[in-house]
């Protein structure tokens, strides 16, 4: 390989499809469409615009208009139009800028970013360029063919929370198998990961990364997995990766996805495969975030009129699913088809395209962009005697913002697409107004994320009109309230599996015997069920999530408050409990961490109070180790992994609160000093986000004793603490877990020895 990327014969070469696709003029308006949709040429490229084939993503710019790439005249052009159809050439580009482009997306500085398949230098490796909307373009970054940097970029990049851009190239990388990058929008790039394919990675990915409400980047593989028929993984913004589904064969659940995934308002994600599935001709799938596969629909070319899908799917505004199946598979095409999906698998054949090969043709190549005016928008290249068609799909969809920013600060600038807007708009988030806007035109308007906002849908009024925005803003450095615990409850053990978070056991009252309550809280739908009762109750118990497991671990059993060596192991999937081997030392205020295959466990009170003892249980084994003790004695001390370190904060001894801070090294089985909390307190809500230990509430160290609202991270990159926003209700011994990224308390006491609260308070760092 030196110019141009080989592919599976599973996937289409861009090149080879060009050479299919004879460039015929499209007449979608006098194709059958059912009377609700309607499917409008607004613009025939023609050779005399010197701008044909147009492909890849379309892209809708802060002043409303749309922006894309063709491939022809090689090396292909920018163009852009207008909602009604006016058309404007933007630049044609050069081998050095690119070739075979993957489209654009609408960067928050308001240029346009994109990929080229091919181009750059003699080596064609491909390129990542940005485009002024006037057209003016900057070459950010060329790909280097070899094993070090990655080459031929799979799809457009994604803008990232941190204002970075990542995506993957589908071969080189140190494996030849692909490799992920980061870019600045200033062009500094660096590989983040390269993919070795193999049983425990995935290997040439396809489409485009997204980010999903996780923080993590969602993608597909077409090799990689146990039997090399593609993946669909997962990235943190650093490059770790996990592969949370292996496609297994072409068996029922389909194989070889070309595209890219979607996620859905119910959290999942949503993708299609080329091949596989009941009928050979490909799936459209759900996968939960936990890896669980649902086929919603086997393409039947038959009766469909459309199969082997390559395009990515598109969320409406009404939940649904909308896609295009090309058809095309190993260098030949049949007619396409536009679908709508539901969530549930209801498959509506919505328009077809008259048949490949005639005078009166078409063949999709872009995947549907949604405008905020509710219309669909996309692109053909024809075979025959056309060079392609820019075109709208209406299907009932509701106007409304686009948010070029998912998340921010309060005081943070976001960037909100639109229409109608005017001197008068108001902007809220989550209900709190924005005190401070700057509008643009009437398509783009500037705010200020105001204080006091928290997560939640923005809206724009003007007028008689409020728009809404698809996807929930997220507010960082900011608490929320969920859905009040049914049973109030203090030093509850908690974790997060199975999409859900358990909080077990824990007592009602101060002194009172601990409860078997196992109460679970869902925090995509912010609803609470009960599941199976722990067999022996416990309070101050420590908790850890391995394998899709809980482990509830020593704690203070019965009306005495008996410190016990209990292991008690809950499965969320068979909602059953069983039991483990003893823990070596019978404690309770006692805390954990899962460091790869291993929970480790460390101080509590026991014969005595504030011990130092840190054992290791490996469920695989079922059994414990004693380990290197802590320097310090403690209980109900803040604990996590922090990248490689254990790290173990705060707490409780015979001298009172301490923030003695200690960091445990796996490996050397070694204990060494980090810089101490200056807010000594125990018994806090903490959790690992984003790679620091946040410690809020608790008790201080104060006479007599009183909970405290005081929320700290700790880096130990930096070894140091920084000072986040206050709790709203103070709390000891609440219930602690993360999940979707956000650390969530849960119950505890507002008051030292008072009642029980039932309180969940959200905080999203």
């Amino acid at each position: 390989m030196n110019g141009s990327a080989k592919k599976h014969s599973h996937v289409v070469d861009k090149a080879s499809l060009y050479r299919v696709l004879l460039m015929t003029l499209v007449a979608l308006t006098t194709a059958s469409a059912a009377p609700a949709q309607t499917v409008s040429t607004l613009y025939t490229f023609v050779g005399s615009s010197n701008s044909v084939n147009p492909d890849g993503v379309v892209a809708q710019g802060r002043d409303g208009n749309y922006y894309g790439v063709t491939v022809g005249p090689q090396p292909g052009t920018i163009y852009k139009v207008t909602g009604s159809g006016g058309f404007t050439l933007l630049r044609s580009l050069s081998q050095a800028e690119g070739q075979a482009c993957n489209g654009l997306i609408l960067g928050t500085d308001g240029n346009l970013y994109g990929t080229c398949f091919n181009g750059g230098d003699a080596q064609g490796a491909g390129t990542i360029i940005k485009v002024t909307p006037a057209g003016a373009l900057t070459v950010l970054h060329t790909f280097n063919y070899g094993l070090v940097d990655g080459c031929f970029p799979a799809g457009v990049p994604v803008q990232a929370s941190d204002g970075n851009f990542y995506g993957t190239t589908k071969n080189c990388g140190a494996n030849n198998a692909g490799a992920a990058y980061k870019i600045t929008p200033a062009g500094v790039e660096t590989i983040i990961h390269s993919f070795a394919g193999g049983a425990t990675d995935a290997g040439q990915p396809v489409g485009a990364l997204i980010q999903g409400s996780d923080g993590n980047l969602w993608g597909e593989s077409a090799a990689g997995g146990t039997v090399g028929t593609g993946t669909v993984f997962k990235m943190s913004l650093t490059g770790a990766v996990t592969v949370v589904y292996q496609f297994n064969g072409c068996g029922a659940q389909g194989c070889y996805p070309a595209a890219g995934l979607v996620q859905g308002n119910d959290g999942n994600y949503y993708g299609t495969t080329e091949q596989g599935g009941a009928n050979s001709q490909g799936v459209i799938f759900k996968l939960t975030p936990a890896g669980v596969i649902t086929v919603l629909h086997s393409f039947n070319h038959s009766t469909d009129n459309g199969a082997s899908p390559q395009l990515p799917l598109t969320l409406g505004t009404d939940g649904n699913f909308y896609g295009v199946a090309t058809d095309c598979l190993s260098g030949g095409c049949s007619p396409a088809d536009i679908f709508k999906i539901t969530s549930a698998g209801v498959f509506t054949d919505v328009y077809n395209f008259t048949d490949f090969g005639g005078n009166n043709n078409s063949q999709p190549v872009s995947p549907f962009l949604l405008g905020t005016n509710g219309t669909f928008y996309s692109t053909t290249e024809s075979a025959g005697k056309g060079a392609g068609t820019f075109y709208s799909f209406v299907d009932g969809q509701s106007a409304f913002i686009q948010l070029q920013q998912n998340s921010g600060k309060a005081g943070s600038q976001i960037g909100i697409l639109g229409q109608g807007f005017s001197s008068s708009s108001l902007v809220k988030f989550n209900g709190v107004a924005a005190t401070t806007i700057t509008l643009t035109g009437t398509t783009f308007i500037t705010a200020t994320v105001p204080a006091g906002a928290t997560d939640g849908l923005v809206t724009i009024t003007t007028g008689s009109t409020t728009l809404t925005s698809r996807t929930k803003f997220t507010v960082h450095n900011s608490w929320s309230a969920g859905a009040a615990l049914p049973t109030a409850v203090a030093g509850a053990a908690s974790g997060f599996a199975a999409g859900k978070i358990f909080v077990v056991g824990g007592v009602t009252t101060q002194g009172g015997a601990p409860v078997s309550n196992n109460q679970a809280y869902n925090p995509t739908t912010n609803a609470w069920t009960t599941a199976a009762a722990i067999p022996t109750p416990v309070y101050g118990a420590a908790s850890a999530v391995l394998n899709g497991l809980l482990y509830v671990i020593g704690g203070y059993e019965g009306a005495a408050h008996t410190a016990t060596n209990l292991v008690q192991v809950y499965n969320p999937t068979k909602n059953i409990w069983t039991t483990g081997s003893a823990m070596l030392t019978a404690r309770g205020s006692v805390s954990a961490v899962v460091d790869g295959t291993a929970i480790y466990v460390f101080g509590g009170n026991g014969a005595t109070q504030g011990l130092k003892n840190a054992e290791k249980y490996v469920p695989s084994t079922n059994t414990w180790t004693e380990q290197a003790a802590m320097t310090t004695g403690k209980s109900e001390a803040a604990a996590g992994l922090l990248g490689s370190t254990i790290v173990v904060a705060d707490g409780h001894n015979a001298s009172g609160d301490t923030g003695n801070n200690e960091a445990y090294n796996v490996s050397a089985n070694t204990w060494s000093s980090l810089t101490a909390d200056a807010t000594p307190r125990n018994a806090a809500c903490s959790g690992v986000l984003s790679g620091q230990l946040y410690v809020a509430g608790g008790l201080n160290n104060v006479s007599p004793q009183a909970t405290s609202k005081v929320n700290e991270s700790f880096s130990a990159g930096t070894n140091k603490w920084t000072n986040q926003l206050a709790m709203p209700t103070a709390s000891a011994w609440p219930a602690s877990a993360v999940a979707n990224g956000r650390l969530f308390c849960i119950g505890g006491q507002s008051t030292f020895q008072g009642a029980a609260i039932k309180n969940v308070q959200i905080y999203q760092p």
